[in-house]
């Protein structure tokens, strides 16, 4: 058997193909106007077409605003300032002792709680019971030299009673006493509730040359001076106030502040300014929001505290008293939107609109030639082949029929009523 005639044959099939695609490519398409007398259809193209438009009327240019050019990574600055004086026992505490830094900028925190550990110095002592492998019952469960970076120091190789209990726990070289054992912890600041933090802030557009500001500028320096002083922010009767309480902060953050005082917590401000520059700029006003930044579903990690010492000297021996402090944190963060009408997003979002609207007629077209169409009239219509042939391979009558066809093409619809049978 000749194993050519059908490697031949494949060969020509191949061929012909390709130069139908290549003679296809060159097809000039043109869409055909039909009208269908169908009232299901009709009123399922006029519903979509009512969806488009009504989505970009209503969303894209007026809830978006497309036909804005716009701007949303402005310059900011912000300056940060707590405020307030609490009797805590004898002691006068003021913003040096409670605000660290007493003069902030985007992070400024209060301190609410402390924990105290007095005279501690450099000695030996016995582990905290609760770090791993630090109980023991004789010397060599206690490996010399060890660190453990849980625990409070280094490891002495000695194994010692508990303080005052009658357990053992292996001995270190740390700041003793441990501050689990000799820690004192101090009644919450409760008088912090009232405390208020100043924020300044200013936001700066330069694609459109406008800077703002969260202090009202038209009042004259003495009178901004006395409003400032006695002011608290309210979204409603003092809108440009920059002076929050700590009370009001925590509520709109959905915190309890005696929670807040025994664990601390981290809480954003967020500044949010959203401005329409087609208006004018002094209706660019910012607007604050609060949320709990720290994850509150792990208990141990939770909150918010640090530790620092004071240093003294004590009979010739260096001395320290370790204080831990619980405190809010309070981090500034800003977000900002600008919009300004700009003829170029309006070409091109008018374009796009009008664009889609012609989705309507792909889907109308696919339920009439999928769902309707059952004995393919409509497609008999839709998709006509027009073959230009030499004018004397055409009989007279054939060639003023193809030219009045031709000629009718575009200006004159082919109407199907529903009087076609299907």
């Amino acid at each position: 058997m000749d194993m050519s005639t059908p490697f031949h044959t494949v060969i020509m099939g191949l061929r012909d193909f390709l130069k139908e695609c290549f003679s296809g490519f060159w097809d000039y398409e043109t869409p055909k106007v039909m009208v269908v007398k169908n009232r299901t259809l009709g009123v399922i193209y006029r519903a979509v077409q009512f969806l488009v438009i009504t989505y970009f009327i209503w969303y894209v240019f007026i809830s978006q605003k497309a036909y804005q050019d716009t701007e949303t990574h402005p310059d900011s600055s912000i300056y940060t300032l707590m405020k307030g004086t609490a009797i805590h026992g004898d002691d006068i505490l003021d913003t040096v002792e409670y605000a660290s830094p007493s003069e902030g900028g985007d992070v400024i925190s209060t301190l609410l709680r402390r924990e105290f550990t007095y005279d501690q110095k450099q000695g030996t002592c016995a582990e905290y019971y609760n770090v791993q492998n630090a109980n023991c019952t004789k010397d060599t469960d206690c490996i010399e030299g060890e660190v453990d970076f849980d625990g409070h120091g280094r490891r002495t190789g000695k194994c010692v009673q508990y303080y005052n209990q009658t357990f053992k726990t292996c001995e270190i070289q740390s700041w003793c006493p441990i501050e689990e054992h000799a820690v004192v912890r101090e009644p919450p600041l409760v008088e912090a509730i009232n405390f208020t933090v100043f924020i300044r802030n200013y936001i700066h557009f330069p694609k459109f040359k406008v800077l703002r500001g969260n202090i009202e500028d038209s009042l004259d320096r003495r009178r901004s001076k006395k409003y400032l002083n006695k002011c608290h922010y309210n979204e409603e009767t003092d809108p440009y106030c920059p002076n929050f309480r700590l009370g009001y902060i925590a509520s709109h953050a959905r915190e309890t502040f005696s929670e807040l005082c025994r664990t601390g917590g981290v809480i954003g401000v967020f500044i949010n300014w959203d401005c329409n520059l087609d208006l004018d700029p002094s209706y660019c006003k910012p607007t604050y929001s609060f949320r709990r930044l720290d994850v509150r579903k792990d208990d141990d990690n939770s909150g918010y505290y640090y530790r620092f010492a004071k240093y003294y000297s004590k009979n010739g021996m260096e001395s320290r008293t370790l204080i831990k402090a619980y405190g809010i944190r309070l981090d500034i963060i800003v977000h900002g939107h600008a919009g300004k009408f700009s003829p170029i997003p309006t070409i091109i979002s008018s374009v796009t609109a009008m664009t889609s609207v012609g989705i309507c007629t792909i889907i109308c077209d696919w339920i009439m030639l999928t769902f309707i169409d059952k004995n393919e009239v409509y497609s008999e219509r839709k998709f006509d082949e027009v073959i230009k042939e030499p004018e004397d391979l055409i009989p007279t009558d054939l060639a003023h029929t193809e030219l009045s066809y031709m000629g009718s093409f575009g200006s004159n619809h082919s109407d199907l009523s529903d009087g076609v049978p299907l």
